[in-house]
């Protein structure tokens, strides 16, 4: 009889433990930031911008419409759609908008790589100033603070630092741009 409890022990040991190891992994997963929505202020973000040294805040770019863009230079949908991004900066950078003067791009690199990331702003003429990453990927603490799993992604933000609308493309971000006009 004592043998059996022994085997028994050995057996249920492992599958405690293994339960345990499980409810702390469902845990941690639960307890993953809620990605913001419509209507919520945006989650800070602060993070170096390509030069490494200048450290580029969304919260200062408060009073402008700003495009908060997730994106990587070798993200194929990434690279297809920075060309509208580009037109959509060029028109509407100096309009007066209902709540917020001009019109800006904080673009977030996922890139791992810099040198990738610098020849992916180059070649697709991605003029405006805000370009950052921590060079973290998907590994990013600002990825999960806005909730992005997979990219492109962004989220327009108003004057105030109110998200107002969530994954714009191409003629969708230029109407929504229309709507807020003055």
């Amino acid at each position: 009889m004592g043998n059996f409890r022994l085997i028994i022990l050995l057996v249920l040991i492992p599958l405690l433990i293994g339960f345990t190891s499980i409810e702390s992994k469902r845990q941690k997963e639960t307890s993953r930031p809620i990605p913001p929505k419509i209507g919520d202020l945006a989650p800070e973000i602060s993070l170096p911008s390509i030069d490494g040294a200048t450290i580029y805040k969304l919260s200062d770019l408060k009073g402008k419409l700003v495009l908060v863009n997730f994106w990587a230079s070798l993200a194929a949908p990434c690279r297809f759609e920075n060309p509208n991004l580009v037109k959509v900066y060029q028109n509407y950078k100096d309009k007066s908008f209902q709540t917020g003067e001009g019109f800006t791009i904080y673009s977030v690199s996922m890139d791992t790589d810099i040198e990738n990331w610098k020849n992916g702003i180059a070649k697709d003429k991605l003029t405006w100033p805000y370009h950052v990453s921590d060079l973290q990927g998907y590994d990013s603490k600002v990825v999960s603070d806005y909730g992005v799993k997979a990219i492109p992604y962004n989220f327009l933000i108003d004057g105030t630092g109110k998200i107002i609308a969530i994954n714009l493309r191409g003629v969708e971000l230029a109407k929504t741009l229309d709507a807020q006009l003055k």
